[in-house]
């Protein structure tokens, strides 16, 4: 199976750090990433498409982030 998530945060190293985590865990880039601007809280928040082949079988239940 082919895993998608799609990791958002804020414009700041968090976010770097998170994404930057995926692909330690072997999670690949899928595209490139996307800005926004969110007037609520004022911050630029960004988001990056990753995906991740495994063995697992599909299920709605699955945690994709443990994978």
């Amino acid at each position: 199976m082919r895993a998608y998530r799609l990791l958002t945060a804020e414009d700041t190293s968090g976010f770097c750090h998170k994404v930057t985590e995926a692909l330690a865990n072997g999670w690949e880039l899928y595209g490139g990433p996307a800005y926004a601007h969110d007037p609520i809280s004022g911050q630029m928040r960004c988001a990056q498409a990753v995906v991740k082949d495994t063995d697992v079988a599909y299920s709605p239940e699955l945690k994709l982030g443990s994978l």
